[in-house]
């Protein structure tokens, strides 16, 4: 039966909603076997996300303005420098706008720490997981530097800003010119080298110091401050997202407060940012290494699925 015509039937399978269902079992006996913990932080907040590139899905709650969770990460720190150890959240996030055959506005988020590891020990287990649930023996590790080196001669790091937009010019076919480098450099990994990326499990790590986000950042052996960050591709896919996380509460308060000048000037709504993890980060929280995974994506892949759709029961459309 063709399904588009009942919009109260699921959009995905029942072989793929039993594939969800083995694939979420897979990945708790994962961590069960590592001993890392399962645990649960909240999904509706009075705070909400600070990063320019993510909105919050805003609720009314007992009068006041409450925001659906945009990812787990600050209630898993707070746990981190509560003393909970390592500790993982298996469950749903929100974020508006996402729309596409890659993205949902509700979807499956899986995020993890581990106390005492850097990112690249870090990048292991990634690799190791996604190995044992998509049976792909190939990982390679690539520094973001040699990624743009080998496909585009082009230095990250050190290229100046028109040396970028030459190069967008050069290699992408667009109406506009980019606004920054850090533009620039989204566009030529997004429309360039994922696709780029050869088969199998792609670590991407060494991040511009720019793009940091809540990763630490360090001199790198050429020289250059790089942000310790990395990220999981398979077959060109961005699925994850990872840190060396930063552990300094007046350097995540310069952050946030960049975060907000960022928004204010591109007229974007300017969240309350949670201020209890700053609170918690000058608590003290464990040196670790953190990493947030898309399930849904993961689930694509597994399975064969073209489109997040035929993954999801009810996507946005249908819910």
């Amino acid at each position: 039966m063709d399904n588009t015509t009942m919009p109260w039937q699921p959009t995905a399978s029942l072989n793929a909603l039993r594939q969800r269902g083995a694939l979420l079992a897979d990945i708790r006996h994962f961590f069960a076997r590592r001993a890392v913990l399962e645990v649960e932080v909240p999904l509706l907040s009075r705070r909400a996300t600070s990063d320019p590139h993510i909105d919050a899905i805003t609720a009314l709650c007992n009068g006041a303005p409450g925001f659906l969770s945009t990812s787990p990460e600050f209630g898993l720190k707070r746990l981190l420098a509560a003393g909970v150890g390592d500790c993982y959240y298996l469950g749903k996030a929100f974020r508006d706008g996402e729309a596409g055959g890659r993205h949902n506005p509700e979807f499956t988020i899986l995020e993890w720490y581990r106390c005492g590891w850097d990112d690249h020990q870090m990048m292991a287990e990634v690799g190791e997981l996604l190995s044992a649930m998509l049976h792909i023996d190939t990982v390679e590790r690539c520094s973001y530097r040699t990624l743009f080196l080998q496909h585009l001669q082009l230095d990250p790091h050190n290229a100046t800003e028109q040396a970028l937009r030459d190069c967008v010019a050069q290699e992408l076919q667009l109406s506009f010119v980019p606004a920054s480098r850090d533009e620039c450099l989204d566009l030529l990994m997004s429309h360039h080298l994922e696709a780029a990326m050869g088969p199998g499990i792609t670590l991407l790590y060494d991040f511009p110091a720019s793009q940091a986000a809540l990763a630490r950042v360090e001199t790198d052996e050429q020289g250059a401050i790089v942000a310790r960050r990395f990220e999981a591709y398979v077959d060109g896919m961005e699925l994850a997202n990872g840190y060396w996380e930063l552990t300094d509460a007046a350097e995540q308060q310069r952050r946030f407060d960049a975060d907000h000048r960022h928004r204010a000037m591109a007229k974007q709504h300017v969240y309350p940012y949670e201020e209890r993890l700053l609170a918690a980060l000058a608590a003290g929280i464990p040196d670790c290494s953190g990493v947030a995974l898309g399930v849904d994506r993961l689930l694509m892949l597994a399975g064969g699925f073209d489109t997040i759709e035929q993954v999801l029961a009810f996507p946005m459309e249908r819910a």
